[in-house]
């Protein structure tokens, strides 16, 4: 039975020998795994080089390293001692104690041979066929300021962590080396400290088993007394083992979450360096951009590394409000709810709209950081005139067009830039038009000032003049009883609707060579207060809208170059004969709608001159009984409208000439040789005709039935 223990025993020491050289070996071999591994990554070796060693470290002074039991003589459990795990593959120096018989005798004990205790905490001896064979544990330098040395442990430890702050005049920062070990930004710090948490909850436990373990073997002591030493040496044997077992069991725990853990920091790590590749590429990319469009590097002369970039401190731009939006070179902020014109620094914005907002003032300073502004849009809003400053448009050298329509200004605003090409203050309540309002325009283009209270009384003669390049004005919806004086020889378009003009004098147009649109209509005017030299002489003037006045007869003294005649919604009653004699190349439009032309007021000759120009001619809505003369002789006209008065016939000559192929042709058009004129549209629809009495040779010159309109028509 004694032998049977014994042979028990020696393989027990023999497992626990065989533990200690796998772990021994297993530390360098899983390095090796971890270098070939890292070697295929990508980034500065010297970066991994330190976390290589950094991630060694806890094994050799964090890591608890693995015990087992110590069996003496009398097969009683003497003590427990550290094993040779973590040296870093370093070379043990030895010293040989004389021995006998192939055992070994330390400190006053016999220890069989293979048998392995540590007579101090960095000291580490085996028993070798006699000789004691001791291994003195090398510990590895630390880098951190504190160390301690725990209890049981011969190498020191850190103690508490540092925080050390990297500033940009450290050489590590752009060197491509990792992190201080001790910062605590670093990750492989963290990971340190928390497989050192660990494994001092395993030392903890450890302790607190042995003391258990002290005081379990002096209660056994004392119940073994009336007990066999046989039965006490199967109980130890026991406990031994199962002691053993433990131990291997959470040294292979320790293992595995520091493994895992220290594979999932490589894992960020691959990470980070792909990142770091990506903005690299992308960093390159837009600078060969750059220099190819040969723009200037913005920032410093002296610039950091690609893989190192630093952001240039700059001053806080404050984010557009709710509501707004920004496109390309645009920042729109339309029915926004603003109150004040939004602070915003970008110099490559070139158009604002503000439109539809409450906002009440403009400061000089309104426009700061947006000095390149080509547009501004801030119509609708509640902007009076006191509150726009007196420099708010001067900083913007290349404003083109100012909107502030619908607001509350009572004066143009002051100082704007010469560069202005397009000014609208519509609907406001500006109610003075001085001589310097419009100063150092010289550019203006377009001016549109409708809807104010501006009159001949308040607007000066020479408020005009600065404007050298002025084509386009616009004053309707004032209080004008005259024509503007003054207007500038460049104007070309003249839009005076819905004013209280009653005359248009001689001396108006004298200097307007260039003008070739007036709007009069929803004016006071008669034939006999306009001029007869008012405009008779202009070359250029082609158009005239004279709706809704208080005209009886078609004006007299008409434009030489008149082209389009509007007369709608007046009171005329006539057209004088020869009215249109003297015009060259001939009037081409002609609208006398909703008027009181009656049969007796068109002559034979009432339309003279035009009757190889006109192409449009609206007679509706009138007072007429029959088809006017002079129809058919109009050998350009295209659409004629006769609906809505008192038509009850249709003669065959009033419209379309019985005698085709006769005299009657124009040379000048030989596509009506064969009888065909242009008339393409034909209106007589609301009148009391009735189409069973129309000859069947009353639209023959027409090219298509479908263009003649008959229904419906009035009951009698």
């Amino acid at each position: 039975m004694k032998t049977t223990c014994l042979l028990y025993y020696f393989l027990l020491v023999c497992l626990g020998v065989h533990f200690v050289q796998n772990e021994t070996n297993g530390i360098p071999r899983r390095q090796r795994r971890r270098m070939r591994y890292r070697g295929l990554r990508k980034g500065p070796s010297s970066h991994h080089r330190l976390n290589r060693q950094q991630r060694v470290k806890p094994l050799t002074a964090d890591i608890v390293v693995p015990r087992i039991p110590l069996i003496n003589i009398d097969d009683s459990i003497t003590e427990v001692f550290d094993s040779l795990i973590g040296l870093g593959g370093k070379e043990s120096s030895y010293n040989v104690l004389p021995g006998k018989n192939g055992r070994c005798i330390a400190n006053g004990m016999i220890m069989y041979d293979k048998a392995m205790w540590s007579p101090t905490p960095c000291i580490t001896c085996l028993c070798s066929k006699g000789k004691v064979i001791c291994d003195e544990t090398v510990c590895h330098p630390l880098t951190c300021q504190k160390t301690v040395i725990l209890e049981g442990e011969c190498c020191p430890a850190c103690s508490e962590i540092v925080p050390n702050s990297i500033s940009l005049d450290d050489t590590s920062a752009f060197s491509g080396d990792s992190p201080e070990p001790n910062d605590p930004s670093n990750p492989l710090l963290l990971q340190t400290q928390l497989t050192q948490a660990e494994s001092d909850e395993l030392l903890r436990r450890e302790e607190d088993e042995l003391k258990e373990k002290e005081i379990h073997k002096k209660v056994e002591n004392k119940k073994s007394k009336g007990k066999t030493p046989q039965k006490v040496k199967r109980r130890q044997q026991y406990e031994a083992h199962q002691k053993s077992e433990e131990i291997s069991r959470r040294e292979e725990a320790a293992k595995r979450i520091f493994e895992d853990k220290e594979l999932q920091f490589e894992r960020e790590e691959e990470k980070k360096e792909e990142k770091y590749v990506e903005q690299e590429v992308i960093q390159r990319n837009s600078e060969e951009e750059e220099d190819e469009h040969g723009h200037i590097l913005r920032g410093d002369v002296f610039r950091m590394p690609l893989h190192f970039p630093i952001p240039v401190p700059s001053a806080e731009v404050p984010p557009l409000p709710k509501g707004c939006s920004i496109s390309d070179t645009t920042v729109s902020c339309i029915n926004a709810k603003l109150t004040q014109i939004p602070p915003i620094t970008d110099p490559e914005l070139t158009s604002l709209e503000l439109a539809g907002n409450v906002i009440t003032a403009i400061p000089d300073e309104a426009f700061n950081g947006i000095t390149n502004l080509e547009r501004i849009d801030l119509s609708k809003n509640n902007i009076t005139s006191s509150d726009i400053g007196p420099r708010a448009f001067k900083i913007l050298k290349k404003l083109k067009r100012l909107y502030l329509d619908g607001n509350l200004l009572v004066h143009i605003p002051p100082e704007l830039p010469s560069t202005l090409e397009e000014l609208k203050i519509n609907e406001n309540h500006l109610h003075a038009i001085d001589e310097d309002s419009l100063e150092e325009l010289k550019n203006l283009v377009t001016l549109e000032l409708e809807g104010n209270k501006l009159s001949e009384a308040n607007t000066s003669p020479l408020a005009f003049n600065p404007l050298k390049s002025l084509s386009y004005l616009r004053l309707g919806r004032n209080k004008f009883r005259i024509i503007p004086q003054g207007l500038p020889p460049s104007i070309e378009e003249l839009h005076l609707e819905n004013n209280q003009i009653e005359e248009i004098s001689e001396i108006c147009f004298n200097r307007t060579r260039n003008i070739n649109l007036i709007v009069l209509k929803h004016n006071k005017l008669e034939e006999d207060r306009i001029a007869p030299l008012a405009w008779i002489n202009q070359e250029n003037l082609e158009s005239i809208d004279l709706s809704y006045n208080k005209l009886y007869h078609v004006p007299s003294y008409l434009p030489i170059s008149l082209l389009h005649l509007v007369l709608i919604g007046n009171q005329i009653e006539r057209i004088p004969g020869y009215v249109f004699g003297h015009m060259k190349p001939g009037l081409e439009y002609l609208y006398l709608s909703f008027n009181k032309l009656n049969d007796d007021g068109i002559d034979p000759v009432s339309f003279f001159g035009a009757y190889h120009s006109l192409r449009e001619l609206f007679l509706d809505h009138n007072e007429l009984k029959s088809i006017p003369f002079g129809i058919a002789e109009m050998k350009a006209l295209s659409f004629l409208r006769l609906n809505n008065n008192k038509i009850r016939t249709v003669p065959s000559e009033r419209i379309c000439r019985s005698n085709i192929g006769d005299d009657i042709v124009d040379d000048s058009n030989e596509e009506e040789e064969d009888g065909d004129s242009c008339l393409e549209h034909l209106h007589l629809e609301n009148n009391y005709i009735n189409a069973r009495e129309i000859s069947p040779y009353a639209f023959s010159c027409i090219r298509s039935y479908s263009s003649v309109v008959l229904k419906p028509q009035k009951i009698k």
